[in-house]
């Protein structure tokens, strides 16, 4: 592999001889090693290959955008939601000609009202913001992955995962707001992963300015510029759904082990005692702006007297100061949004358990259709919610060897996956089991990649033997081996994921063939 630098990165390579430039202080190669980030991130290669995927990507999503025509599935909501916004600046209900209840907060629906501004209200101009947000995804990931992994080819393979997984593509081509909330998720993620190496940094800087960890118990200062944007991000994940919440603690864990890691590698004494409290207090910070940036995804129901609930406490006779007074009354509409989300037990033919979602137990089906002329009796057109089948049924294989290679190398790499992989599945989990609440496969968005990163790691390390990553005529048997096995499973994801597109974009095709892929019967009818 011509990329050898990430894949080595999973095993240590042997010391080096430190060289320090005149007036750094020399620090051990082994420390310096530790405390660097990637330093090629500007590598053109990389790029190249992060502009291919994502050019790629963006064909998919949007070719025949507009073609199937009528709401698909949830869409009778958020566009209409959506244009609402354009003309109320909250949702509006026409029957009454009043303020709409609306569960979900504003921020995803204003995303889809940019595209109803620029093209109009229909189709094409309702499913553009969620074809963007799904081609910014794989971008981001790409970038991700290339962070993580130190290799172009990882990189490579982890944006093609995305690229031909029918879950992230039906999502992609319907204005849903799971989509904007995937992508704002895994902003936060990156901004995390930035904060991370901007932290080493610090720290390794510090160390060749004279900073001697054993002469004091003091820290170096550093100030968290990515752990903020995260903050950011993660506030407008919460503007589109409040199951991004589902996050904070898991991504609040694997910070902290970060910091923590870091400090025992730059030799302080007491790592995890000795940066607690300014850990917490910028996590504090970070989660103030949170707050801040999502109040202001609410701005169009502040600043008019329309939105639903906007002057509940006038109307029942209590008083309402100017702010604190619209604060409170939203803090009403949120606990009876709560409320709502919480009662939420109706059955529905399409939902399914959290258990079953790895599975691909129950997909949903967002479009039918049987009338065409596809040049048989009988014709179908459909759009089923389904993961590329041999990507997906490789999840859970792939979260346990994560654990299993994250154990055995010691690699900080496979907690920072699989702590938020768990952090997306878990509460519903819990959920499920406490008040048997509907939920839908697609609220697993948020957490496609850390599970697609866990494939990605693992066929990182089925490359990678023990020993490392070797070229030329050193490069071993089980090197070669790997390397085959990995490029063949990538095959064969493309040649499922080319055999389901039909059904993942409402192609018309004859009956036999769309019976032909409902490979588990009437679970995936």
């Amino acid at each position: 592999m011509t990329t050898a630098t990430a894949e080595a990165e999973i095993t240590p390579d042997p010391p080096e001889a430190a060289e320090s430039p005149a007036g750094v202080r020399a620090v051990p190669d082994i420390v310096r090693r530790r405390l660097s980030g990637l330093e090629d991130s500007l590598n053109p290669y990389s790029w190249l290959v992060t502009a291919v995927i994502t050019l790629i990507a963006g064909i998919l999503r949007f070719k025949d955008l507009g073609s199937v025509k009528g709401y698909i599935f949830d869409e009778v909501y958020y566009p209409t939601d959506a244009w609402d916004l354009l003309h109320h600046a909250v949702e509006w209900d026409e029957k009454t000609n009043g303020p709409a209840y609306v569960v979900h907060p504003p921020l995803g629906k204003w995303l889809i009202s940019l595209g109803e501004l620029a093209f109009g209200n229909h189709e094409l101009g309702w499913r553009v913001p969620a074809a963007a947000a799904g081609t910014l995804m794989i971008l981001i990931f790409i970038r991700i992955a290339y962070r993580l992994f130190h290799s172009i080819v990882l990189a490579g393979i982890a944006g093609l995962l995305m690229t031909l997984d029918g879950f992230q593509l039906v999502l992609s081509r319907t204005s849903l707001l799971d989509i904007f909330l995937g992508l704002f998720v895994e902003m936060t993620f990156a901004c995390l992963l930035l904060d991370r190496d901007h932290y080493r940094r610090r720290m390794l800087k510090a160390l060749e300015d004279g900073f001697d960890p054993a002469a004091t118990h003091k820290i170096p200062r550093v100030t968290p510029w990515w752990l903020l944007a995260g903050g950011v991000c993660f506030g407008l994940a919460n503007g589109v759904k409040w199951s991004a919440l589902f996050f904070l603690p898991f991504f609040g864990i694997v910070v902290l082990i970060w910091r923590w890691q870091a400090r025992r590698s730059a030799g302080i004494r007491g790592p995890i005692v000795a940066g607690l409290i300014g850990d917490f207090g910028w996590w504090i910070v970070s989660i103030a702006l949170s707050l801040i940036f999502y109040l202001a995804t609410w701005t169009g129901w502040f600043v008019t007297n329309d939105g639903y609930f906007r002057h509940y406490r006038e109307a029942n006779g209590l008083s309402e100061p100017p702010v604190l007074g619209a604060l409170l009354n939203l803090m009403h509409y949120h606990h009876e949004a709560y409320e709502f989300h919480s009662g939420l037990t109706a059955k529905h033919p399409y939902q399914s358990w959290p258990w079953q979602w790895l599975l691909l137990g129950r997909p949903v089906s967002f479009y039918w259709n049987n009338t065409g002329n596809c040049g048989s009796p009988s014709c179908a057109r459909e759009i089923l919610l389904l993961g590329t089948p041999l990507l997906w049924w490789s999840f859970g294989p792939a979260l346990i060897a994560t654990l299993w290679f994250g154990i055995a190398r010691r690699d900080w790499r496979a907690p920072a996956i699989l702590i938020p992989a768990v952090g997306s599945m878990l509460p519903w989990y819990y959920y499920a089991v406490t008040d048997g609440r509907t939920m839908f496969s697609f609220y697993l968005l948020p957490g496609l990649p850390f599970l697609i990163l866990a494939v990605v790691y693992t066929l990182g390390a089925i490359m990678t033997p023990p020993e490392g990553v070797a070229t030329g005529k050193r490069r071993t048997d089980r090197q070669l081996i790997g390397t085959v096995v990995v490029g063949a499973y990538v095959v064969l994801v493309a040649l499922c994921f080319a055999y389901f597109y039909p059904i993942f974009v409402g192609q018309l095709i004859t009956y036999n063939s769309w019976s032909s892929r409902m490979w588990l019967g009437s679970r995936w009818i």
